[in-house]
C-alpha cells in the first residue's frame, strides 16, 4: 500500500534566535506584550477561518491513507490558538504528525544531536531530546532526519514521497526542496493579483484544467495589485542598457527562486481544494517555458513577456 505525505507549514510570524522565541512564548502564556494578548482576546479580528473545501480536503487526503504533518515554527500554544481558530477545535484530527518550534530552515539542515526533538508537557518542552521519532504525535522542535525515518516507517518506503506546502522562500521552499528533497508546492499570494481572465490569453503554455474544475480566481479581472509603479512587477525587472536606449526584461531573483526550487506555485490551498486527488499538475521545468507550473493561471506579466517573445 503506497502513501504518500502531505505537510503544511502554518501561518507564521518573524522570530529570531532562541532567546526571542523563549520571549514570544513568555508573552503568549503570560498576556504581556501587545501582539499576543490582541489575538487572544479577539481571534477573529486577526485570523481568517479556513472554508469548508479546505477541511474537506485535509479529510479527503487523510481518507485516503495520506500521512499529513503540520510543521510551524511557532510555540505549540500559538499554533493551537491559531488552528482552534481556522480549523476548528478538532483540528489536530486532520494531521498524523503536529511538530511545532520547529525553528525553520534549520529544521531541514541541523544534524539530529543539534536540533533533537522534544516531548510536550502542558506546552512546555522537555529539557531532554530524543533519540529518535518512534511514533506520529505532537513533537517541539526536531530535524529532517529523523522525521525522515518516521515517514520510512509510516509508509513502508525506503524514499518516502511528501508534497510540501509552504509559503516562504527562505524557510520552507528552499530548504525542504533543497535538503529534504520534498516536492514542494509554493504558496504564493501575489498570484491572486496576477492572475490571468480565461478569455485573455489562449496560450499552450498554461496547464489547461477540466472544464468543470474552473479555477476559483478565474472570473476576477486581472488587476496587477503587486506590480509597483516604482519597483515593477514581482515577477519580472526593466532592465536599461549602458546607453539606456533600449529596455529588456529579466527574470526577478524571487521568479528564479520560484521555479528552481518549487514544484508548482499556487494563490492559496482554496484555489486547488475542490479539485480531484488525482488532478495532474503541471510541473515547473527548465525544459518548459517559464509560464509552466503556476495554477490556476500563469501571471499576466509572464504571460505578456512570453507573447512578446
Amino acid at each position: 500500500h503506497c502513501r504518500r505525505c502531505l505537510a503544511l507549514s502554518a501561518p507564521r510570524r518573524k522570530m529570531g534566535a532562541w532567546s526571542g522565541t523563549r520571549i514570544k512564548v513568555f508573552f503568549l502564556t503570560e498576556n504581556s506584550g501587545t501582539f499576543f494578548p490582541s489575538v487572544k482576546q479577539d481571534p477573529g479580528k486577526y485570523l481568517q477561518r479556513c472554508p469548508d473545501s479546505v477541511k474537506a480536503w485535509l479529510q479527503n487526503l487523510k481518507n485516503s491513507g495520506k500521512v499529513l504533518l503540520l510543521i510551524t515554527s511557532s510555540h505549540s500554544d500559538y499554533c493551537r490558538l491559531v488552528c482552534e481558530h481556522i480549523l476548528g477545535h478538532n483540528f489536530e484530527d486532520f494531521f498524523d504528525i503536529i511538530i511545532t518550534n520547529a525553528l525553520k530552515p534549520g529544521f531541514f539542515s541541523q544534524i539530529p544531536n543539534q536540533r533533537p526533538f522534544r516531548n510536550l508537557v502542558n506546552d512546555i518542552e522537555d529539557c531532554n531530546g530524543l533519540a529518535s521519532l518512534d511514533k506520529p504525535g505532537w513533537y517541539s522542535q526536531g530535524n529532517w532526519t529523523h522525521l525522515n525515518d518516521l515517514l520510512k516507517k509510516m509508509t513502508r518506503k525506503s524514499t518516502p514521497k511528501v508534497v510540501y506546502f509552504g509559503d516562504s522562500m527562505r524557510s520552507d521552499v528552499f530548504p525542504a526542496s533543497h535538503y529534504g528533497n520534498w516536492d514542494v508546492v509554493l504558496i504564493l499570494e501575489e498570484l491572486e493579483s496576477e492572475v490571468i481572465e480565461e478569455n485573455e490569453v489562449n496560450s499552450k503554455d498554461i496547464s489547461a484544467e477540466p472544464l468543470e474544475k474552473k479555477g476559483k480566481y478565474e472570473s476576477k479581472s486581472a488587476t496587477i495589485l503587486s506590480t509597483s509603479h516604482q519597483w515593477g512587477s514581482y515577477f519580472l525587472d526593466d532592465y536599461k542598457g549602458i546607453n539606456e536606449l533600449e529596455e529588456t526584461q529579466k527574470y526577478t531573483w524571487c521568479c528564479s527562486c520560484i521555479t528552481t526550487y518549487s514544484t508548482i506555485a499556487i494563490p492559496s490551498i482554496e484555489a486547488i481544494a475542490e479539485l480531484p486527488l488525482d488532478f495532474k499538475f503541471q510541473r515547473f521545468s527548465s525544459h518548459k517555458p517559464r509560464t509552466v507550473g503556476y495554477y490556476p493561471k500563469a501571471p499576466i506579466s509572464l504571460m505578456k513577456s512570453r507573447q512578446k517573445e
